[in-house]
């Protein structure tokens, strides 16, 4: 019997999936989950959820004490939903989630330890042991340097928002346990800037990651590589090999429908014999790098702001909801408020440059594939992620 793409994948690939739908993770049966605030704003958006949200909401209303506001609630709210629906996930996956730290953080090493720090002693107050979370981090010089210091602590982190060989390497050179490039990021940037389409191995995403794999293969590195962020299944197929690939449920739906042969693309055994100059990396190397890489500067900048706006829409939500819970209020979705907190220009449209930070999101509501969410998108597909479970 013939097998599938996804079946062929997981024999050589760890597969995580790219949602906070916990449906969706129990259809695709990943070993990791991986969630961030985006995620977890359209999940909180479904009925089957609103129990963890309004019963999170509650409890940090009570422990913020009688003078906090309400928009400190949902701050604090925000940390331990994100715990809570970390704690579903690990009832489902084998292994391990990653949670997210404050994207506003991502420039103070100091505050990014800390809040990691709190992340794990959430997890830990519940039974679970570190080496079941990933603190997820964005890479930038700082929170690398936030990532090797709870790496000797023994927390474990994914470094994200990943665009360059210069901060791969200074991941790896800090221990960070895992980074996720951003493969379909990378290509958006460069169909943008040159106006060329690009497939298969002359994807620019998949040459980064390719790259970056055979670097840390090559020197003998421990830090995984998890391409994230895909636009089709053929990044996929052209990435097969390496250590993780985080899929939204969407292409897992794609992959797991296909037949065919699948090649292993990625091999360590490869990497060994490729001449690769080996880089040293110190802050005035990754700053002269990242200056003159134009494509990661600017992704990098935009996703930092991608889910710091989510993660401020989310707290907005959060802290809405929170008054019509204490008012006795029905809870409703709230389509039109995530709109208008996403579409940045005003135009009645959201691109993918403004969601940003939501991939898996994006394409389970962009019902047409036109690249963009329509009000009416929005206000019929809050419940999308949760369909495609149902496939």
């Amino acid at each position: 019997m013939a097998q599938t793409l996804l079946e062929q994948l997981r024999e050589m690939t760890v597969v995580v999936a790219d949602t906070g739908d916990l449906q969706a993770i129990e259809k695709f049966t990943p070993r990791d989950a991986t969630t961030n605030p985006s995620l977890i704003t359209a999940a909180a958006q479904m009925p089957e959820y609103q129990s963890i949200v309004d019963e999170t909401l509650l409890q940090a209303k009570q422990d913020a004490g009688a003078g906090a506001s309400d928009a400190e609630v949902a701050t604090l709210a925000f940390d331990r939903l994100a715990v809570s629906f970390g704690k579903k996930i690990l009832e489902i996956v084998p292994k391990r989630v990653s949670t997210e730290v404050d994207a506003r953080l991502s420039y103070d090493t100091d505050a990014t330890v800390a809040k990691a720090r709190y992340l794990i002693s959430e997890y830990e107050k519940a039974g679970i042991g570190r080496d079941r979370v990933l603190i997820k981090i964005a890479s930038t010089w700082e929170g690398i340097k936030a990532g090797e210091i709870l790496e000797q602590e023994g927390i474990h982190c994914n470094l994200t928002l990943l665009f360059g060989v210069h901060q791969a390497i200074a991941c790896a050179e800090a221990g960070i346990t895992l980074i996720s490039p951003f493969v379909g990021r990378i290509l958006d940037w460069y169909v943008k800037e040159t106006g060329q389409q690009y497939e298969g191995a002359a994807d620019p995403g998949v040459q980064s990651v390719t790259s970056i794999y055979n670097y840390y293969k090559k020197f003998g590195y421990q830090t995984e590589v998890m391409g994230a962020s895909f636009r089709n299944i053929g990044e996929i197929i052209e990435l097969a090999g390496c250590d993780l690939l985080t899929i939204s449920p969407k292409l897992l739906a794609e992959l797991q429908a296909t037949e065919g042969n699948l090649p292993r693309l990625l091999d360590p055994a490869k990497a060994a014999s490729m001449d690769i100059e080996k880089l040293s990396m110190d802050k005035a190397t990754f700053d002269q790098m990242h200056a003159a890489d134009k494509m990661a500067s600017e992704k990098l900048a935009e996703g930092i702001q991608g889910f710091t706006k989510a993660l401020e829409t989310l707290e907005q939500l959060l802290a809405a909801r929170l008054t019509r819970l204490e008012a006795g209020e029905t809870v409703h979705h709230a389509a039109d408020d995530i709109f208008h907190a996403y579409d940045m220009d005003g135009d009645g449209f959201i691109t993918r440059e403004e969601w940003m930070g939501t991939d898996a999101v994006f394409d389970a509501l962009d019902k047409d594939h036109d690249g963009k969410i329509s009000p009416e998108e929005m206000s019929a597909g809050l419940g999308a992620v949760l369909e495609l479970a149902k496939v």
